[in-house]
């Protein structure tokens, strides 16, 4: 009885606890991490998309394949909100960035399948194709009007500047009595 409330104490852990600088989530259920804990992410783990079969929840179609979720890091600083994902092998006609319903960022594209030649002889196929789409909502401070995205050596970078905040005037009040 004991091993079994350690071992649902241990899973309770490793599965809904987020660690600041690691989490083992990612290891057992892809990048599931960023988007149940993060609130800005709009992207919906679905449990079946590793199995042979069409997915329930998948509105993607069988052409799609591992590369569906490239990888994004986002990062706040004082001046902007700066995502960079990898999308190796992708020139930048392939990808498209567009803001949706005023305040959702999309980053999508589609990686091509080489053209086979008949002489060819193929001994591994590793490499993925298909199309993949990510989106973000992004916060209220993100000026959306001056966006601005580059592409180097596989890194998509789109920089979204945030809006000054406004500090307050202080008014000191006299106390009397």
């Amino acid at each position: 009885m004991a091993a079994l409330l350690l071992l649902v104490f241990l899973l309770i852990i490793l599965f809904f606890i987020p660690f600041p600088t690691m989490s083992l989530i990612p290891s057992f259920f892809g990048n599931l991490r960023s988007s149940v804990f993060d609130p800005f992410s709009l992207d919906v783990w679905d449990l079946f998309k590793d199995f042979p079969f069409s997915s329930p929840l998948s509105t993607r179609s069988s052409e799609t394949s591992a590369f569906v979720n490239p990888r994004i890091d986002w990062k706040e600083t004082p001046e902007a909100h700066v995502f960079k994902a990898d999308v190796p092998g992708l020139q930048k006609e392939e990808v498209e960035v567009e803001v949706e319903d005023d305040r959702v960022l999309q980053i999508s594209g589609e990686r091509n399948v080489e053209k086979e030649d008949e002489k060819d002889t193929w001994h591994r196929v590793e490499r993925s194709s298909g199309k993949f789409m990510r989106r973000f909502r992004l916060p209220e401070n993100a000026k959306m009007d001056q966006i601005k995205a580059s592409m180097e050596n596989g890194v998509l970078t789109v920089t979204i500047p945030k809006l000054e905040v406004k500090k307050g005037d202080v008014k000191s009040i006299e106390i009397s009595g």
